[in-house]
């Protein structure tokens, strides 16, 4: 039997399974300190702050079953009793390692968090230890990422002296939610971070009189490109990739987290990259790119639909970008259209080609995030028994809604009500998968001339 170690093995660690689920499961029993994802092998490392704290974790899930989405993990003690870090450009511990030729700018990897990481929280954490000139904030694999450039090689040993004492920073009351901060020293071949910009990705301390017009690639060589995660993806990088899919709006991270009561629902990193989700065990006999359209499209905006030929039952919906893609799968997964359980899984595909098999949606003014994207994403949710209606024709009676709803269910109640001057309802049904049909049936089709819109209510009664 292995001897009780501060690192756990998670086995089973299927790919819709995130850190952050991870961090979920053992957090209550302790710091975790480090994390690593073994993602070929279906695996994962956790180092918790101390044997203790590992030990309790293993003691209460030799008699409860860990499950992670639907999926059961399985945990041990690990036979390594330190995880050894490796820095920032792949290379281990040697002689040459960044950590033992200190200069003054810092490369630190923020790893687990829930929101932004802007140029003035970093400030905030790392000027204590002395007088910051620069940051510079971008995206790389193994995290959201920053170069740190202080004023004295002094000041930066004493911040990474600090990272290596705690091996974290706990910036829970700059953020409302825990982040670990890692890090080393930079390259030595560079000595001074170049900043074109003053903005919430990049800060010159020194002069505050640069521009903040926003760049799309990091100034900084071999540090790849700035703002890859949702959380810190610039607006004019999104533009390239999707220029019409509520750029303006939906480059604030800041807004959505607080759309969401001040941090993302459990379960939701913020982190994922992926756009394209694959949808199976659908109905093929009832389902087209529409109908996913109208249930996918509470979630984020869709750029293309493709239904699989060779699988009837499946298909790939890509949307906007990975944090929509995020949403759709946790809020859909397990949900019943048509007599169905829907599965929703990241796909391996990074998109959807266009073709002549796949729909475009990219245009679409059916896309509910191009206008109060933070709004629209204070509404998301999984499947209830209640939706909302609106844009409807000031004249519609009660007795009109049931008419043009009850074919998909049984409707227990419906209210009409008025936002602002504009006629709006709510329609309760007797199960969720009722009400789920109707919306994805329903969602634009036109009474009176009005093309209605449809969402989900998280209202239980009426």
């Amino acid at each position: 039997m292995t001897e009780p170690s501060k690192v756990i093995h998670v086995r089973n660690v299927g790919h819709e399974i995130s850190e952050n689920d991870l961090l979920q499961l053992v957090q209550p029993f302790g710091v975790v300190t480090k994390l690593v994802m073994l993602r070929a092998k279906n695996q994962a490392l956790l180092q918790m702050h101390d044997v203790v704290s590992a030990v309790n974790a293993l003691q209460y899930y030799t008699n409860v079953q860990p499950s992670v989405r639907g999926r059961n993990v399985y945990i041990q003690f690990s036979s390594h009793q330190e995880l050894t870090t490796m820095d920032q450009n792949g290379q281990g511990r040697k002689g040459g390692d960044q950590d033992t030729q200190p200069n003054r700018i810092l490369l630190v990897t923020i790893h687990h968090l829930l929101y932004p990481i802007t140029v003035e929280v970093l400030h905030q954490v790392f000027s204590p230890h002395g007088f910051v000139e620069k940051i510079v904030t971008f995206q790389k694999s193994a995290g959201s990422q920053a170069l740190i450039q202080y004023q004295s090689r002094q000041s930066a040993v004493s911040a990474r002296t600090s990272l290596q004492v705690c091996n974290l920073f706990c910036i829970q009351n700059l953020l409302g939610s825990q982040g670990l901060i890692s890090g080393g020293y930079s390259n030595r071949s560079l000595t001074e971070l170049q900043v074109n910009y003053n903005n919430e990705r990049s800060r010159d301390f020194t002069n505050p009189s640069l521009p903040s017009e926003q760049k799309g690639r990091s100034s900084q060589p071999g540090y790849g490109d700035a703002g890859g995660m949702y959380a810190l993806q610039p607006p004019v990088a999104r533009a390239v990739a999707f220029p019409q899919v509520g750029v303006s709006q939906m480059g604030n991270a800041a807004a959505i987290a607080a759309a969401f009561g001040g941090g993302l629902p459990p379960g939701i990193s913020g982190t994922n990259e992926r756009c394209t989700v694959l949808v199976s065990n659908l109905d093929p006999d009832k389902i087209d790119a529409d109908k996913l359209f109208n249930l996918f499209s509470l979630y984020g905006n869709i750029v293309r639909i493709k239904l699989l030929h060779n699988k009837p039952d499946h298909a790939l919906v890509q949307m906007g970008d990975g944090f929509q893609a995020e949403l759709s799968v946790h809020f859909l997964k397990g949900a019943i259209l048509f007599g169905k359980r829907l599965e929703v899984n990241f796909s391996k595909h990074p998109n959807i080609t266009a073709g002549p098999d796949t729909h475009e949606y990219l245009n679409s003014t059916l896309n509910r995030f191009n206008r109060n994207a933070a709004k629209n994403y204070r509404y998301c949710c999984s499947p209830t028994k209640m939706i909302h209606l609106s844009t409807l024709p000031q004249d519609l009676t009660e007795e009109e809604i049931i008419a043009h709803l009850e074919e998909h269910g049984t409707i227990v109640n419906t209210k009409l009500f008025e936002v602002n001057g504009k006629k709006q309802a709510l329609v309760l049904f007797e199960t969720e998968e009722e009400a789920t049909e109707a919306l994805v049936c329903k969602h634009a089709s036109s009474i009176d001339r009005s093309v209605i819109r449809i969402s989900f209510s998280q209202l239980q009664t009426i």
